[in-house]
Order: structure tokens, then sequence, then C-alpha cells
């Protein structure tokens, strides 16, 4: 009866680890969004207004309440965006009229389609053509509709001479979720051969 007993309780080990190895690929679907594309791209030259800067992720954004920002600091420490940031499925975006020549640094903030926050920064360089309009900017990020929003809701480091990489930290929050998958997936793996191995030893 021993290893009749032993014999099932393998069988039954390798289909329950087979079972969860088909359910685990799925998971990551599960991950933190990541930035496609940025407008004007990360190390951009412009020589006219863009009118807006704009994101673009993955998969699409939760939109709730002060989960999106993006705020376009200046070479002179000022703010050039509106204070209003939209999404729309995958995007957000914000208008802006820019000011002093020099680089500007975009920091930006997200909800993640998981509903995790999701952030990162990267800079672009204004050079305004003879008779471009400039905006005046404002010491402190606005709120949308008028008035001070206080202090930065993103952390917006100071203008650098590098542009900041696209999506750096939302790729470093996202490192440990997958980690967590991977290690997943090599412990049912590891159940699945030991199963294997239980039954091939019982029959023998």
């Amino acid at each position: 009866m021993a290893p009749r007993r032993a014999r099932r309780s393998g069988i039954a080990l390798l289909v329950a680890a087979s079972a969860a190895l088909v359910v685990v690929p799925a998971l990551p679907a599960a991950a933190h969004n990541y930035l496609v594309s940025s407008a004007p791209a990360a190390g951009a030259v412009l020589t006219e207004q863009p009118g807006t800067v704009s994101l673009e992720t993955n998969d699409d954004l939760l939109e709730v309440e002060d989960g999106a920002v993006i705020q376009v600091r200046g070479p002179d420490g000022r703010f050039y965006s509106d204070g209003c940031t939209a999404v729309a499925g995958p995007s957000a975006e914000t208008k802006v009229v820019l000011g002093a020549p020099g680089e500007y640094t975009v920091a930006w903030k997200v909800v993640s389609t998981d509903g995790h926050p999701i952030s990162g920064t990267w800079a672009f360089t204004w050079q305004p053509a003879e008779g471009v309009e400039l905006g005046d900017g404002s010491d402190e990020p606005l709120a949308c509709g008028g008035g001070s929003a206080g202090d930065a809701v993103v952390s917006t480091p100071e203008p650098s001479t590098d542009a900041t990489t696209q999506g750096s930290d939302a790729a470093a929050t996202s490192s440990p979720l997958d980690a967590l998958w991977i290690g997943g997936g090599v412990l049912l793996a590891a159940i699945a051969a030991i199963g294997t191995w239980l039954v091939v030893r019982r029959r023998a």
C-alpha cells in the first residue's frame, strides 16, 4: 500500500505543479507599466514651442485624482507646465509654454494599470528661434485651474548636462516584481521535476 500511496502523491504533486506552471506565465501581465516614448524625446533640441509635453506607456493608465502629474522645469528653476495633466489610454500630457533657453527637465508620475504609481524623468534642450514668444513660468508648480500646487508632487532634480534615461525609475520599481515572478517560476519548475522523479522512481 505504501508504494501505491507514494506513487499517487507523486502524480498529484506533478499535476499541481504543471497546472501552476501554466498559470505563472500570465502573471507578469500584472506588472507595472513602462515608458515607451516621450515628446519631446529625451535629448531633443527644440527651436519652436512644443505646445504640450507628453509621454506614452505600454498599457492604459488609470485615471485617478492627482494620479497623473507632469512637471516641466527650466534651467532657471521655474516651472512651465499649466498644472493640468490629461490621461488618454496609455498616454498623459500637459500644456507648456517654455521660457528661458537651456535644458529643461520633465518629471512625471502616473498610475499603472495594476494600480501602482510609477515615475521618472527625462531632459531636452530649448533653443528658441528668433521671434518665438517665451513663457514666464512660475516659482512653484501650478495647480490645475490656477493657483499654486505647493511643493513639487514629483521630485524634480536640478537640471544637469546629461539627459535622464527615460523610464529608469519605473524600471527600478518593476525589478523586484519581475524577480518575484522569476523566482516563483524556478520554484515551480523544481517542484515539477521532483514530482516527475518520484513517479519514475516508483514505477521502476
